[in-house]
């Protein structure tokens, strides 16, 4: 059994415990599924080039369907990334397989601590494309070690923050940033879970090469197992 297996299963175990990541309440609020994969014959070049017409296209997708959220992403396939030159690759393939979970809705959403954590470490990748504001947080579940990362957030939430800073459960840490604060994409959470930080601070791989999907499958857990939105 591979890591990734191992906490997904814990995951499942222990998901009544866990305080939601966004405000959501089923009773009464909506969210709907985005598709960001080449059968989106709607996501068209024109919208992908323009960050503001990329906002809008988000904003009247949530509109038409009355919904507060959309949610999608994980181990996904997406054209989307043609939009930035962050994801190519000067050998060959391009990045193009989404590892974690994305929330999309408005921005200042609030974001909470789904479980007790530690911070491990936060950055500003300020990159077209890239993540913006970041933050890593260390939990530890029956004894197992794992991270989670909040991605395109508003740079204000890297105040104050140090490394093994305390976050408690149900703590609101942080929100969804802007796009001039989130790598210059419409107001969302890229929510990622992952086995091991191999060294890197405040930054890890959220999207790659689509030939290496079986590797990570082994590394990074079912976000949606903590989102718990289906």
């Amino acid at each position: 059994m591979n890591d990734a297996v191992l906490i997904n299963q814990l995951l499942v175990k222990h998901k009544s415990n866990f305080h939601p990541v966004v405000d959501f309440d089923v009773s009464c609020e909506k969210y709907i599924t985005l598709d960001f994969t080449a059968n989106n014959k709607t996501l068209t070049t024109d919208v992908l080039e323009n960050t503001s017409v990329f906002c809008d296209y988000i904003d009247d997708k949530l509109a038409k369907e009355n919904a507060k959220f959309g949610i999608g992403g994980y181990m996904e396939h997406r054209t989307v990334y043609a939009r930035s030159k962050h994801f190519d690759s000067t050998t060959g393939e391009p990045r193009r397989l989404h590892l974690g979970v994305d929330v999309w809705g408005k921005a200042l959403s609030k974001i909470y601590a789904f479980m007790d954590a530690k911070v491990h470490s936060f950055a500003f990748n300020d990159n077209f494309g890239d993540y913006g504001a970041t933050i890593v947080l260390e939990h530890s579940l029956e004894n197992i070690t794992f991270y989670s990362l909040y991605g395109h957030l508003s740079l204000q939430n890297l105040d104050g923050l140090y490394k093994g800073m305390a976050i408690k459960k149900g703590t609101q840490f942080c929100d969804f940033g802007v796009p001039a604060e989130n790598g210059y994409w419409p107001p969302h959470l890229h929510f990622q879970l992952m086995m091991d930080m191999e060294g890197k601070e405040g930054d890890y791989p959220g999207v790659v090469k689509l030939s290496e999907k079986e590797l990570w499958l082994k590394k990074i857990p079912d976000a949606n197992l903590v989102l718990q939105f289906s």
